[in-house]
Order: C-alpha cells, then structure tokens, then sequence
C-alpha cells in the first residue's frame, strides 16, 4: 500500500512569527509516529532553517519551493541543492504551475532541476497539470504527457523512490474550483498508466500521485478516497492549521481503515 503523502506549500507567505506558530500548531497535532501519513511542509527560503528547528524529531517533515540546477557557486539569487540537505530539507517541490506560468520555468528547465535533486538525494515532488483552455480543448492527456516526458527525461528508474508525482490543474489552484473527484481519479489513472508504459508496472503502483488544486477539509477525504490518489500538495489551506490539520486526519482515517 502507497503510504498517504500530505504536503503543504507555503508559497510566498508568512512571517517568520505566523510560520512557526503554524508549525508549532501542527506539530502538537501530527504524532511522531504516523505509518499512514507522511507530512510535510513546505515554507519559503527564508524561513526554511526556523522552521526546520520547530519540526526536528516530530512527524513533520520540511522541504523547499525550488532549487537550483548547478552546483554552489556564481548564481546570484539562486538556492543549490547542497544548501537544502545541510539545514536538513529533504523534499523539493518542482515544476509548480506558478513556476511555469509566471516564471516562465520550461520543462527542460525542471529537468535540470529534478536531475540535480535526485543526485543531492533529495526527495523531488514533480507537479504537472494542464490550464483550463487545455482541458477544454481536450488536451489533458497530451500536456501531462509532454510535461512528464519533458521533466523525466534521462530519469533511471533506480530514482523513483525519491519521486513523487503531483497533478494541479491550474484551473483550481487558488480559484476555489476543484476537479471533480471523478476528474482527478482519471487524471491519477492515466499519469499511473504512463509510468507504466515507460518505466514499470512495480514503479506505476509504488509511486504516489498526489492531487493539488483547492484541496480542503470539505472535499478531502472524497478525493483522498479514490483509488490513484495518494495523498495531496495543498496550499492556501496550509496556511490555517483549522484547514491543514483535518486534511492530515482525512488521510489517516483513510490509511487506518
């Protein structure tokens, strides 16, 4: 069994203050030993060495936004690998809808970036996802096929233990609009099927697929219910403890059960 992965993207928010209360808040809930929930949260650089301090020894895990593709040296404004591991990261979201989007990171970019991850031995939560024109058009499969291909490419299968996927459908990233449970199990079956195709079937059924897009305690545990959703990259409401927390629970009820 796929254990569940709930993870928390801070994006550009907090204060080092609101930050480590929220995770004070999480680690008081989260218990140390969690078999069916792996929990993570993700706060902006930063913040990322306080926050590591708070969640040390405790079922809360801590990770990064970004990376950088080169090794430590002349690249102003950029964070290396290296750096992640020595405060004790040990996840990298990669590839994010706003990193696409606004940022203009392409898919060759992200590969860089995954490669140099996976060799850091950091755990790389890729995030792939179509726009609302896409998905209209009928071209779902067809972006995260590019986007999977493109940001795997000259990825061993030996590296899928320290992969994981997660779909976002633009669409419903901070819109309030969230894929129908129906709509994400779909899009988690076809993204399984194509790590199948092109890995493995032992790698399709061991690597998680996570959903990201509006996840809230209202619509949870519906999402986390399906068969090929593995647990969730939320983000506005990992900013409330109120809101992140039952997420937390929807996942392990669902793991106890």
């Amino acid at each position: 069994m796929r254990r569940y992965l709930v993870a928390g993207n801070w994006k550009m928010n907090t204060t080092r203050e609101s930050g480590t209360q929220l995770a004070q808040a999480l680690v008081a809930e989260v218990p140390a030993e969690n078999p069916g929930v792996e929990v993570l949260v993700c706060p902006p650089f930063p913040y990322l060495t306080s926050i590591g301090d708070v969640v040390n020894g405790s079922g809360v895990g801590f990770g990064a936004q970004n990376c950088y593709h080169e090794a430590p040296g002349a690249f102003t404004g950029e964070t290396a690998t290296e750096m992640l591991t020595d405060i004790g990261c040990r996840s990298v979201i990669l590839g994010h809808s706003e990193r696409r989007h606004i940022l203009k990171e392409t898919d060759a970019d992200i590969n860089l970036k995954v490669k140099k991850a996976l060799a850091s031995g950091l755990q790389v939560i890729l995030c792939v996802g179509e726009l609302q024109s896409e998905r209209e058009a009928d071209q779902t499969e067809a972006v995260l096929d590019t986007q999977m291909t493109g940001g795997l490419d000259g990825v061993d299968a030996s590296a899928f233990d320290q992969i994981v996927i997660a779909y976002e459908p633009v669409w419903a990233i901070g819109t309030g609009l969230t894929a129908t449970p129906d709509q994400a199990e779909a899009a988690h079956q076809y993204l399984r099927n194509w790590l199948k195709d092109k890995y493995s079937a032992e790698i399709a059924d061991a690597t998680r697929i996570l959903y990201g897009g509006s996840v809230k305690p209202d619509n949870a545990q519906e999402l986390l219910s399906q068969e090929n959703v593995d647990g969730a990259l939320v983000g506005g409401a990992s900013l409330k403890p109120e809101l992140f927390i039952p997420i937390i629970q929807a996942a392990a009820g669902l793991a106890a059960s």
